[in-house]
């Protein structure tokens, strides 16, 4: 019996040895997790019985095969978001993107919505000048220059050789590259300009006000800049006419750093307060508007008529010739959706092109270059015409508007300055705005220029030489032609516990009466897409006493103790305006706090440099320095990145004008 249990234990002892060398057998073969050649000949670890592809390794969860790959760039279709195109990787099998399409891949890409070389970085070659001569090629890369001279402009000395005594016939002036062979194009000389043929109004002087006598300031917004331009010219040609400076229009002729408006405001309010160079014990009061930028996708679409001078008087090189390139480089903003017709005036007035889709480019740009000039000017008429165009293709909640290029020496008809005010304010009912663009010299009618802008709805540039016209028609293009606000208004109301007087710097010919500003009768400027106003108040702090204050009549029975307390607040200022096809105005009120600190900013500098040279120019009776190196100084130091170079030009204007004042000492 105890043998027999013997026999029995060990069968069980060797059986269950023989389990634990069979289990750990067939446990080493699974962890191994190859199978024979013979059962998995792709060796994918999936036996031939179960794989779908038994001849190609692919992964189990794809039944044996492989994940396609379309594209064949090595990314799976599974993990490719682009299965059609190759691409890398760590760009998720998609090729990156190369937006402006220069060859430079947007992430590698400095500018990747401007075409550029890949040696600067996929960016175009700058060319600060816009003289057609990239800085990198341009021995004078921030003034406007030549070809034959490395960018420079011609010398003075072979100027001099050319300049004539009378005006002669020149063929082949090339402007914008394309010939203007006509043979009743002249070349302007120096010699020959009379500035007593040309008309400005004259202006006087805003005052000081004393603040308890008179709180309230009121006018009208100007983004006219047509002033600038002209008063370089008068510079490069050795005089200035003082009634030619509009101060306000020096200042607006550069851009400041504002933000951005918020809560759908078409434009943001910014003060600030500094010192004021000119008169040290004073304070200056900048006030800023902004714009709203609108993509140029969400602009509306454009109605424009081109009504163009081609009188006798336009045939010189810096008129008819230059205004049709102007035209040209505004025809480049527009797009497929917009219209173009054309009116031309001379002793009447007839239609060109009726209204013409841009996207027949070719047909706007060959009428344009078939005008010629001769005879009198019939302004009064093609104005009547050009607007009748306008109204007949009138896009309702469009840009409508008329450009008008002269020299403004309207003389058949409606001609004097009083009859076109009246006939544009009759015009501007219809919706359709204006800009008027300016050319030539001599017999120049600034007066009539700046009536037809500011009572048409409208804007006003001078534009004396192609880089102007990019200036205006190219870079500022929106905010020049798109209006977001119309019948801008302000109003200031000063404290008398911080302000004893003030004086508005410039718009003498933009300033409304107090009770204007609540009269949605009375017009005021315009306000583009994307621009800047500024304007400047120059301050007597209530502890000053200045030799500009004014004097006071004593008075009996009016009051003048303030006896609310308003804190800290140096003035409020309201701002009024309506929609572009608006008839109501909207009104918004700001703040100004009264600042001790006086840590005014590069901008706020600059542009008080740029009015202190205004009102040298004009031989203001308000300042006590007219230091002209004290102006440069301060423009320079404060000229800040200046892309486009517009400050550098500022202060080569003040060294012409510092050389113009030493050559008649």
């Amino acid at each position: 019996m105890i043998n027999m249990k013997r026999i029995g234990t060990t069968i069980l002892a060797i059986g269950l040895l023989m389990a634990c060398k069979t289990k750990t057998a067939t446990d080493q073969e699974k962890d191994s997790g190859k199978i024979s050649i013979k059962k998995d000949k792709d060796q994918d670890g999936i036996s031939n019985r179960k794989d779908q592809c038994p001849e190609i390794a692919g992964p189990e969860e794809n039944k044996g095969c492989p994940w396609p790959d379309r594209d064949q760039d090595g990314i799976p279709d599974k993990d490719d978001q682009c299965k059609d195109i190759l691409g890398p990787v760590e760009n998720k099998g998609c090729p990156f993107p190369d937006t402006d399409g220069d060859g430079v891949i947007d992430k590698d890409d400095a500018c990747p919505t401007v075409a550029g070389p890949a040696e600067n970085n996929g960016c175009p070659w700058p060319d600060t000048d816009g003289d057609g001569i990239l800085d990198k090629d341009d021995a004078c890369p921030t003034v406007p220059g030549m070809p034959e001279y490395n960018g420079c402009p011609k010398p003075k000395a072979i100027v001099a050789m050319e300049v004539e005594s009378s005006f002669r016939p020149n063929l082949g002036k090339v402007y914008d590259n394309g010939e203007f062979d006509k043979k009743t194009v002249k070349k302007v000389s120096k010699n020959y300009i009379d500035y007593n043929d040309e008309d400005y109004n004259a202006l006087v002087e805003n005052p000081f006000e004393l603040t308890k006598n008179q709180p309230l300031s009121t006018f009208s917004i100007d983004t006219d800049n047509a002033s600038y331009s002209n008063v370089r010219r008068m510079i490069e040609y050795g005089g200035v006419d003082k009634n030619a400076v509009r101060v306000e229009e020096m200042i607006n002729y550069f851009k400041y750093d504002y933000p951005q408006p918020k809560d759908n405001q078409p434009f943001s309010i910014n003060t600030e307060i500094g010192k004021s160079p000119w008169n040290p014990d004073h304070q200056l009061l900048k006030i800023g508007l902004k714009g709203k930028n609108i993509p140029m996708n969400n602009l509306p679409p454009s109605n424009m008529v081109f009504l163009i001078d081609t009188s006798g008087s336009m045939a010189y090189e810096n008129k008819l010739p230059l205004l049709i390139s102007s035209l040209k480089i505004l025809l480049d903003q527009l797009r497929p959706v917009d219209k173009v017709a054309i009116v031309v005036y001379a002793g009447s007035a007839g239609v060109v092109l009726p209204s013409t889709s841009v996207a027949e480019k070719r047909k706007i740009t060959e009428a344009l270059e078939r005008l010629q000039a001769g005879g009198s000017t019939a302004g009064g008429a093609g104005i009547e015409l050009a607007y009748k165009l306008a109204q007949k293709s009138f896009i309702k909640g469009g840009n409508n508007r008329v450009i008008l290029a002269t020299d403004g020496d309207f003389n058949v008809g409606i001609s004097s300055e009083a009859d076109l005010e009246s006939l544009i304010e009759e015009k501007r009912k219809s919706g359709v705005f204006l800009t008027c663009l300016g050319y030539g010299m001599g017999n120049y009618k600034d007066n009539k220029m700046e009536t037809l802008a500011d009572k048409g709805n409208g804007n006003y540039a001078y534009i004396d030489n192609l880089q102007e016209a990019n200036k205006f028609l190219g870079r500022e293009f929106a905010g020049n032609i798109y209006t977001i606000a119309k019948d801008v208004k302000i109003q200031i109301e000063f404290n008398p516990k911080f302000v004893k007087s003030y004086r508005l710097i410039g718009y003498e010919n933009r300033k409304l009466r107090n009770e204007d500003f609540i009269n949605d009768k009375i017009d005021a400027g315009e306000l583009g897409s994307g621009h800047t106003v500024t304007a400047l108040y120059e301050i007597i702090p209530a502890n000053v006493n200045s030799k500009f204050l004014p004097k006071q009549n004593k008075t009996k029975y009016t009051v003048n103790s303030v006896k609310a307390n308003f804190g800290n607040e140096l003035g409020t200022v309201k701002f009024r305006y309506k929609k572009p096809q608006g008839s109501k105005s909207s009104e918004i009120v700001h703040i100004i706090k009264n600042s001790s600190a006086q840590q005014s900013g590069t901008d706020f500098r600059f542009a008080s440099s740029v009015a202190w040279f205004g009102l040298v120019l004009r031989d203001s009776e308000f300042i006590t320095i007219r230091d002209l190196d004290a102006i440069e100084r301060l423009a320079k130091e404060n000229k800040g990145q200046d892309k486009d170079g517009y400050r550098n030009g500022f202060i080569e204007m003040i060294r012409n004008y510092k050389k113009i004042k030493i050559a008649k000492r």
